[in-house]
């Protein structure tokens, strides 16, 4: 055999054990709720500096997310901001047996301009009467959990039926919230954690928790992977839980 063969042959073996290498070092790819984007970035950092790889973060609606996963998307983890989103994947057997947990809960306020009028107790007519004024932002009533979420504490309330045509209808929560601080719109139907997130934005009023039900984001493993399980456990775990907590997710 030739020297240059031989030298062939090494540089491509050595080749070979960096992508191996490359490989083994990427995390697991997580598809998580938009709401969760500071609290699941923050999880990442805090399992990376535990010397594992960093997980690979996509930020969306949970419907869209979904429908990804339905369609054949390759994904190791998957957060979602309701149950129903995680049973239409479930139904497709597309979750690892066992691994379904309730990851963390929320609550759902309305949320305008810095400095503006407070909503107080949110009910009715006079609730109806500040909200049609609109536009309101709200996530997709049809398909994404916030707005669907909204969509039920309006009706509830006694207030969708006006505050309907002036929906401004956005495809994720976070860009629900970002109309608000655009201006773009004087009020969005959001969950807490987004406010505490955003810029030039507060909490005008809170709906009432028995206006829509509960606000769970469960969590489940799509794959196989050693790492997703890890870092699964990692997110339930006391010291994971502590992390969301401290962006505003209630504990599981």
């Amino acid at each position: 055999m030739t020297m240059r063969r031989i030298c062939f042959l090494l540089s491509l073996l050595l080749g070979l054990i960096a992508t191996s290498a490359t490989a083994q070092r990427r995390g697991p790819l997580v598809l998580a709720a938009a709401s969760m984007q500071e609290a699941l970035t923050d999880a990442a950092d805090a399992w990376r500096a535990q010397g594992h790889a960093r997980p690979v973060l996509s930020y969306a609606a949970s419907s869209a997310l979904a429908r990804q996963v339905m369609a054949g998307a390759r994904a190791d983890l998957f957060v979602s901001a309701d149950a129903e989103w995680m049973d239409a994947v479930a139904a497709k057997g597309l979750i690892v047996a066992g691994t379904r947990a309730t990851l963390a809960r929320n609550r759902l306020v309305v949320v305008g301009r810095v400095g503006g009028p407070r909503l107080g107790t949110l009910r009715g007519a006079a609730l109806a009467r500040v909200l049609a004024a609109g536009p309101l932002a709200m996530a997709d009533p049809d398909s994404v959990p916030a707005g669907r979420y909204g969509r039920a504490a309006l009706t509830r309330l006694g207030a969708w039926e006006a505050v309907a045509p002036r929906v401004v209808r956005a495809e994720n929560v976070r860009a629900a919230l970002a109309l608000v601080e655009r201006g773009a719109a004087p009020y969005g139907v959001v969950y807490a954690t987004d406010a505490r997130a955003a810029r030039g934005v507060a909490i005008a009023g809170y709906f009432p928790a028995t206006s829509h039900v509960p606000i769970v984001y469960p969590v489940a493993r799509l794959s196989a992977s050693d790492e997703a399980e890890g870092f699964r456990r990692f997110l339930l775990s006391t010291r994971g839980q502590a992390i969301l907590a401290r962006r505003g997710f209630a504990r599981r």
